[in-house]
């Protein structure tokens, strides 16, 4: 059995790892043909970069992608709201690009469907692209709560 670590063989698994976790066509959106990869010692994707600038990592526990400020911008693009979204109010919303984590009582609305330690956008009530990071809670407990953190932010967008 022989293994193929070619740029286009590996685009693809990341682009499926994407389908599968974001739905839809949200790979090919996220990670484009000229992908750069850094491997981990035993040969599996570790960090997906394009253009210089680090779109997500393949977390090595359960080979899900958590995202770079840039592949949320990505994501952020061609997914239609409120898909991945935790929307907060904007008087955290500085704080909160800065890497802050969001809690819950500053959040307004949230997908329904997110579940806790999902990837998810942070955004504001006019859907600007705050921040990304992971959810601590569903999106229906960052609505019902009103203490404690909502999301883990990874990397805020200033």
């Amino acid at each position: 059995m022989s293994t193929d670590y070619s740029e286009n063989r590996l685009v693809r698994r990341v682009q499926t790892i994407a389908d599968y976790q974001f739905g839809g066509l949200a790979g090919t959106a996220l990670f484009p043909d000229g992908c750069e990869f850094i491997l981990s010692t035993t040969g599996r994707i570790r960090q997906i970069i394009f253009e210089g600038k680090r779109l997500a990592t393949v977390r090595a526990r359960d080979g899900r992608l958590t995202l770079g400020i840039e592949g949320a911008r990505r994501l952020h693009a061609i997914l239609p709201a409120p898909d991945y979204r935790v929307v907060i109010s904007d008087d955290v919303a500085e704080f909160v690009a800065q890497g802050k984590n969001t809690f819950a009582k500053h959040v307004v609305s949230a997908d329904p469907r997110i579940r806790a330690g999902d990837e998810v956008l942070v955004v504001t009530a006019d859907d600007h692209l705050v921040a990304c990071g992971t959810a601590m809670l569903s999106g229906e407990e960052m609505l019902a709560f009103n203490y404690g953190g909502a999301v883990k932010v990874r990397q805020g967008s200033a």
